[in-house]
Formats: C-alpha cells, sequence, structure tokens
C-alpha cells in the first residue's frame, strides 16, 4: 500500500489512517484543484474512454478464461492445478472490467457499456450490475459513513493476524462463496428478483455448456469458473479490499480513507490489473478510466 507510517500504541499497530505531518499541503496546483480533481482542460483528457483499449481487455480476458480451462483439462494435473490457480486472477479482471462498466466508462456509447458490461463482463461474474452501481455509487459517496455497504471487507483493520488468517481460510475452502451463491439461488424462489437471478444463472448455464464444448470436458466449468469463484475470487477480494481501504477513516480528505496500491507486478497480476491500484485517485475522481 501507501507510504503513510500510520499510528502505533505500545509498539502496536492500531490504524494505518496517514499522520498529519506525513500529508504535505500541495493543493492547488497548476495542474490540480483543491479537491485534488484535475483541471477542466487536463480533466477533459483524463476522462477520455478508450473504446478498442477495452475492447481488447474484454477480449483478452474471455481468451485467457477458454484458454486457461482448455489447457487445464487436457494438460494432466499439475497444469491443472495451475489453471485453477491462473483462474484466479481471471475473475480479478472480469470484476475490474464490471466495475469500469458500472461507472459506465467502458465504452463511450451507453448501449455497448450496458450491453457488454452485463452480459459479457458482469452476468458471467456472478454480479448484478445493476444492484452493484446503486451499492458501489453508496460507497463512493460515504467511504467509512454509516450508510457504507461495504463496510463489512474493511473495518477492524489491523487486527489480529489470527483473525485475518480465519478469514481468509473461510474464504479459501469456499464458506464464504457458498454464502452468496445461496443468495443467488434463493433469488429464484421470490418474484421480484427471479429475473435478475434467471438471467445471471442463464449466463452460468451457457457458460457451462460452452466451455464443455471448447474443452470437451462436461465438468470443466465447475472446476475452473465456478470454483475458483467460490474460494480464490473471495480471498484475493478480501485482499484487495484491505488494500484500498483497510485501517482507513471518514474523512472529507480522501487521503484519510483511501489507500494506493504500489503497482508491482505481483501487485497487478494478482489484485489491482487494469491500474486500479492507484485508488486513492479514483476515490478523487471516479470519472476517468482505468
Amino acid at each position: 500500500m501507501g507510504s503513510a507510517r500510520g499510528s502505533y500504541d505500545g509498539g502496536v499497530l492500531t490504524t494505518l489512517v496517514p499522520q498529519i505531518e506525513d500529508l504535505a499541503e500541495v493543493l492547488p496546483s497548476e495542474r490540480l484543484l483543491l479537491n485534488g480533481v484535475a483541471i477542466p482542460e487536463l480533466r477533459a483528457e483524463f476522462r477520455r474512454i478508450s473504446t478498442w483499449r477495452n475492447v481488447r481487455a474484454v477480449t483478452l480476458a474471455w481468451t485467457w478464461l477458454l484458454g486457461l480451462a482448455y489447457l487445464g483439462t487436457h494438460g494432466g494435473w499439475l497444469i491443472g492445478f495451475a489453471c485453477f490457480i491462473a483462474m484466479g486472477p481471471i475473475h480479478v479482471r472480469f470484476a475490474i472490467l464490471m466495475h469500469e462498466a458500472a461507472h459506465k466508462l467502458l465504452f463511450r456509447k451507453k448501449w455497448a457499456n450496458d450491453w457488454i458490461g452485463k452480459w459479457l463482463v458482469a452476468y458471467p461474474a456472478f454480479v448484478p450490475i445493476g444492484l452493484y452501481r446503486r451499492s458501489h455509487f453508496a460507497h463512493h459517496r460515504e467511504e467509512f459513513g454509516p450508510d457504507e455497504p461495504d463496510i463489512a471487507f474493511y473495518r477492524g483493520y489491523p487486527c489480529e493476524p489470527r483473525d485475518l488468517r480465519r478469514r481468509l481460510l473461510r474464504d479459501a475452502v469456499g464458506i464464504s462463496g457458498w454464502k452468496n451463491f445461496v443468495v443467488l439461488l434463493k433469488a429464484l424462489t421470490k418474484r421480484a428478483s427471479r429475473p435478475l437471478a434467471s438471467a445471471i444463472l442463464g449466463t452460468q448455464l451457457v457458460m457451462a455448456v460452452g466451455l464443455a464444448l471448447v474443452t470437451g470436458r462436461w465438468w470443466s466449468y465447475l472446476v475452473f469458473w465456478w470454483l475458483p469463484w467460490m474460494t480464490q475470487w473471495r480471498v484475493l477480494n478480501r485482499l484487495r479490499a484491505i488494500a484500498e481501504h483497510g485501517g482507513m477513516s471518514r474523512s472529507d480528505d480522501r487521503r484519510l480513507t483511501t489507500h494506493n496500491v504500489k503497482q508491482s507486478l505481483l501487485a497487478r497480476t494478482w489484485l489491482v490489473p487494469f491500474n486500479t491500484g492507484w485508488h486513492l485517485a479514483h476515490h478523487v475522481d471516479m470519472g476517468v478510466p482505468w
């Protein structure tokens, strides 16, 4: 994460909120306004959406998905296990591209952003993007506030190592994922939520048939898409949430609510692809695409 030192009590780290002396008074500047947003001339440039870059990103995500599933089913158990592990970061990529679509930043044309974002990105990733969009915008308005919808992901940090291990173990063995999957299944039994749940599960059925045809194995979807979503994605999503907001606090100063994640190769591969590690900048101006 960032370089802010946080605060200690008796040698124990109690918060990751930067200390006042660590926060340089640099705003406003020639390029940035007092709130950190770029001046209008630069902001227009920063907010330009690259359609072909996003076409390439979505295409590559699907290519990796299909390629790993095929290789995993035909390459022996060791290669299969490696492909299973490698599918975790592919789920991360689908999630980040879905996040771009939720912000209406995936494609310039609304119909393309909404259709591709829903049917080729969000629903394959088990995400009801309309509900996610409302919840996520509330997150941007209410970092650590009383109506913060994502507070459970990063409340209570720093924590005891054993507590973090327990949470990650629960994610890794599928307990957290199963709870989420059951919610989706139960949504089929309710008239109001049935159409949305049916659309998501129907998309998963199409993917299952498609992967079976591509790989020649009926179980490839379960092993190389559903199971990584149930397990690895939970671990990676929790770690990313902690890296973005863990140990911070409510404030009008975004530097006290949000971290940046160092853009190492490891981080960009496993947690924060598509420049999403620059999370502080995203919270300062959420209209800037990746």
